[in-house]
């Protein structure tokens, strides 16, 4: 099947073509980097322009992967527009990947795992994961909580936990404080379209009008606590 796969998440964005094949392998076709500032003007006149250097047209797609968040407002919005207009259009299905979800799975563990990201502004993104072997790559991660901490809240979810982070500044903070954590390159899109491929075969899609965008945002989601998981007031 082919896939377009979209990240609009960070600074710069990127947009692929791949193959999922049904052993469960995807193989990239080509890669495209979107320059950040601009993905509305971009997005879609690039995706035209990569379809047609490989001789496909909007028809060939058999299906969307996307990252879904934790990012950009701006970025997200646009790229999820862009996919959820395609895939209404066209009929197909929709896998949207969490960047903390590629990111825990990126550290080849199982069980559960905790990943992290730097959020800016001295907030940390984390996501808590029970992560399962499948007979298709890289896995399956169920999501157990996605919240936003500060770096102190931060240190003391590390303390307990078997993390993983792509973030420097968070490795930094963590070898500071002598608290060992995992530390793996950032999940680019020919890994998270695999993830995306994956939960396809899995079954794990979204429709157009289900898919929304991760912003995680301090206000309404529930807060990990070392003593348990605790809502935004403190209770639990």
């Amino acid at each position: 099947m082919l896939l377009l796969a979209v990240d609009t998440s960070g600074k710069d964005g990127s947009i692929a073509l791949v193959r999922g094949e049904a052993d469960g392998t995807c193989e990239l076709l080509e890669s495209t980097r979107l320059d950040g500032g601009a993905f509305s003007a971009q997005l879609v006149p690039q995706i035209a322009a990569l379809l047609f250097r490989r001789g496909f047209s909007k028809k060939d797609i058999g299906g969307f992967v996307v990252v879904s968040g934790p990012g950009s407002f701006t970025g997200l919005r646009v790229g999820l527009a862009a996919i959820k207009a395609l895939a209404e259009v066209l009929a197909k299905p929709i896998a949207a990947v969490s960047l903390l979800e590629a990111v825990a799975l990126a550290g080849g563990l199982k069980g559960r795992v905790t990943a992290a990201l730097d959020a800016g502004r001295q907030q940390v993104y984390v996501g808590e994961y029970e992560i399962s072997g499948h007979r298709v790559s890289p896995g399956t991660a169920c999501r157990i909580n996605e919240p936003l901490v500060t770096r102190d809240g931060f240190l003391d979810i590390l303390r307990g936990a078997n993390m993983v982070t792509s973030s420097s500044e968070l490795a930094v903070l963590a070898q500071e404080a002598g608290i060992p954590l995992r530390v793996v390159a950032a999940p680019d899109l020919a890994f998270i379209s695999a993830l995306g491929w994956t939960k396809m075969l899995v079954g794990e899609t979204v429709l157009p009008e289900n898919l929304e965008a991760n912003y995680i945002s301090r206000a309404n989601v529930e807060v990990l606590s070392k003593g348990g998981v605790r809502d935004a007031r403190g209770t639990e």
